[in-house]
């Protein structure tokens, strides 16, 4: 299976349910599944909150349909040169930033979050909505366009994007498409990145002299940054966007959307629900998920490892497995 972005658009390549089964863990009900089914109790704060539920409501739910219509079908490395140039003066400037579906990354959330000055819950519910998808059933925060005849993006402006500095890593990386796949190795399934392009007709940006490889592209850009940030949680995508992979439970989904997107619940989450009485973690990582919130973003991931049950990423406190023994 592989995942994609390009342009504001996204698209899934599946695996077959043998390779999905030879990367993930078997479910067994132990002190891990109940610790699982503990932490879906404590996430019912997040599942009755207002905000949460209504956008995971139906009526919130969209329906993704990438358009494969002007991907160049050719497998691309970072070696790979082409020209390209992007201005104000360009005759399709801004055309390419409307009508779009964008599913956006934590990082991409993080950093447009703090530009606008915003908490999390307060830009997720006014720019994004929720797309469910259909394989896994897991939320996936999606730009929302404007209501208007051009449907542009919010942040576009005459003058170009107003937040160009904390764009998301679609918007640096068009007219390049970037996936990730797993390749079998020596010591099994591995992701690799792949490349291609996008030649939509109105783009006129091909026309010009300025030439790149897609690796000096992706640094000028910034995307290399924002591929290191999104790297781990695009991993756990692979990992769990399969055929024959278990479809993630209703009752989960609000804690997988408040780990992947809503920083600002989920330190509370972690530091005012149970949670740190169920988990043994560090005193040096709890005071660094307190206030910085790249570090908080990376322990989200950890904790999406492990309630997906891809790996036994944290260590439950042996006084709750003694507990819950005892319940028994």
């Amino acid at each position: 299976m592989a995942i994609c972005g390009w342009g504001g658009y996204n698209a899934s390549v599946r695996m077959t349910s043998q390779e999905c089964r030879g990367i993930r863990h078997i479910r067994t009900r132990d002190a891990r599944t109940v610790a699982i089914e503990a932490l879906s109790r404590f996430g019912r704060l997040a599942h009755k909150n207002r905000f949460i539920s209504s956008l995971l409501s139906k009526e919130r739910i969209y329906s993704m349909l990438p358009s494969t219509k002007y991907v160049e079908p050719v497998e691309r490395t970072l070696d790979s040169s082409f020209k390209f140039r992007c201005h104000k003066d360009i005759s399709c400037f801004n055309i390419c930033c409307r009508h779009t579906e964008m599913l956006l990354t934590p990082y991409d959330i993080l950093r447009m979050k703090k530009r606008l000055g915003l908490s999390s819950e307060e830009f997720l519910k006014k720019y994004t909505y929720v797309h469910i998808d259909e394989t896994s059933k897991h939320p996936f925060a999606v730009l929302r366009m404007m209501d208007d005849e051009d449907g542009r993006c919010p942040f576009v402006t005459s003058e170009g994007c107003s937040i160009y500095e904390d764009r998301p890593a679609n918007c640096r990386y068009y007219p390049i498409g970037k996936g990730l796949m797993m390749k079998e190795s020596e010591a099994g399934p591995v992701p690799q990145e792949f490349f291609f392009f996008i030649r939509e007709p109105n783009c006129t940006g091909y026309n010009s002299d300025s030439e790149w490889t897609i690796e000096t592209w992706r640094h000028e850009q910034g995307a290399d940054i924002y591929d290191e940030m999104n790297k781990e949680w695009a991993e756990i995508q692979l990992r769990r966007d399969n055929p024959g992979c278990p479809k993630l439970a209703p009752e989960k989904q609000p804690l997988i959307y408040m780990a992947s997107y809503d920083l600002d619940r989920f330190r509370k989450f972690v530091f005012e629900s149970g949670f740190l009485n169920m988990f043994d973690l560090d005193a040096e990582e709890i005071e660094k998920i307190k206030t910085d919130e790249i570090a908080l973003m990376k322990f989200g991931f950890k904790y999406l490892k492990y309630i997906l049950m891809l790996e036994e990423t944290l260590k439950i406190k042996d006084e709750f497995k003694k507990e819950k023994e005892e319940e028994k």
